[in-house]
């Protein structure tokens, strides 16, 4: 009994002996921790689309104030630089010659107004006599030929002193446009006018409307034509405007916005762009003609489009991938099809869905098929910033 009782407790130790050395020498598995990835929702929103150019503001129009008439400048009526209003009395030339033209021609219109007032009534007297025989046929005809004759003239001196009292209102220079005056370019006591070879006064810039012009690659004017842009005419059948904004040599972005009224119907062969002008509103006179600026022209607006992040994109082999978090966690690879890119974020065409949750931080650590631990990327960024 005794030996029974040995045999059995050799044999529970020696059992348990590797049932511990099983427990102790047996590899135990490893708990796989999923990677903490940043996520966002994939939603729709209307998307411009804009192309970006190096323009150059001129005046909407820019006159010459020229002498039309010969004289002495007699006078400065205005203060260079200043504003002025279409109308105004710039410059007096002498007008003394041109006042005694207007009074000559006064004289001789008189003179042939009483010519003719004579002839008319030699013609009334004779007509009677001539009906009544008392009178030639010579008679008559002399006195109807004297009386056309004398109208005639009263007409040739009514234009003559119209003429001469238009020459004598060009002693008066005045303001074509309304604008801003430059200084004179002839001084007080010069002799001017358009045969003197200084006929040019002064010059006038119109700003209440300022005009931006720029250039246009032929590729862009073609992916304008695809989305139904007509540069330079009315726009229809469209909730939007090709408007333009601009930004200024200090950064700032002009607070008013223009549209493209003018394109050219040619590229440049030697360039390879044609030229585009908008027109800008400039009430408080703010631009000045001859300054540059960065042109921003809104070419296209997509409807409910897509957009995701550049940095969640994987290129390979050509082709874009981005990874699509399921409902169960798991990461899907998928090929997307993109559309323009805007800064950090690029416009998917096809290969996601309102709704869906992709991948916008931590797809170096990914692989088709995968479990994740996501993150709303939103919410990862307030934690960040506390």
């Amino acid at each position: 009994m005794t030996s029974k009782w040995l045999w059995a407790i050799v044999a529970v130790v020696v059992i348990g002996t590797g049932i511990a050395l099983y427990f102790m020498l047996r590899d135990v598995p490893t708990e796989v921790v999923p990677p903490t990835v940043e996520v966002e929702e994939v939603t729709t929103e209307n998307i411009s689309i804009y192309g970006e150019y190096v323009g150059r503001v001129r005046a909407q129009q820019f006159t010459e104030v020229h002498a039309r008439v010969e004289g002495y400048l007699e006078s400065m009526l205005f203060k260079e630089g200043s504003y002025i209003n279409k109308g105004e009395t710039l410059f007096i030339i002498d007008p003394l010659v041109y006042k005694a033209h207007v009074n000559k021609a006064r004289a001789q219109l008189n003179k042939a107004r009483a010519q003719a007032f004579n002839a008319e009534r030699d013609l009334k007297r004779i007509r009677p006599l001539y009906e009544q025989n008392a009178a030639s046929q010579l008679d008559l005809d002399n006195a109807i030929a004297a009386y056309e004759t004398a109208t005639s003239e009263v007409v040739v001196c009514e234009a003559d002193l119209t003429q001469a009292e238009l020459i004598l209102s060009y002693t008066q220079v005045k303001a074509p446009i309304s604008g801003y005056i430059s200084e004179r370019v002839a001084d007080i006591g010069t002799l001017v006018g358009p045969s003197t070879g200084k006929s040019l006064l002064a010059t006038m810039v119109k700003s209440d409307t300022m005009r931006v012009d720029f250039s246009m690659t032929a590729l862009d004017y073609l992916r304008s034509k695809e989305r139904n842009v007509n540069l330079g005419s009315p726009e229809g059948g469209r909730k939007w405007d090709s408007y333009v904004t601009i930004t200024l040599a200090d950064g700032s972005v002009y607070p008013y916005q223009g549209l493209v009224d003018f394109a050219d119907p040619q590229v440049d062969p030697k360039t390879g762009t044609f030229s585009v002008r908008a027109e800008m509103p400039n009430p408080e006179h703010s631009l000045l003609p001859g300054e540059y600026t960065r042109v921003k022209v809104l070419l296209d607006v997509l409807e409910n489009a897509i957009q995701i992040p550049v940095k969640a994109i994987e290129i390979e082999k050509g082709a874009t991938y981005i990874y699509v978090v399921r409902h169960d966690n798991v990461v899907e690879r998928r090929f997307i099809e993109t559309g323009p890119e805007l800064g950090n974020f690029i416009v998917v065409e096809r290969g996601l869905e309102p709704g869906e949750k992709i991948v916008v931080e931590g797809i170096n650590k990914l692989s088709h098929g995968i479990k994740v631990n996501p993150i709303d990327a939103q919410i990862a960024d307030e934690s960040s910033n506390q």
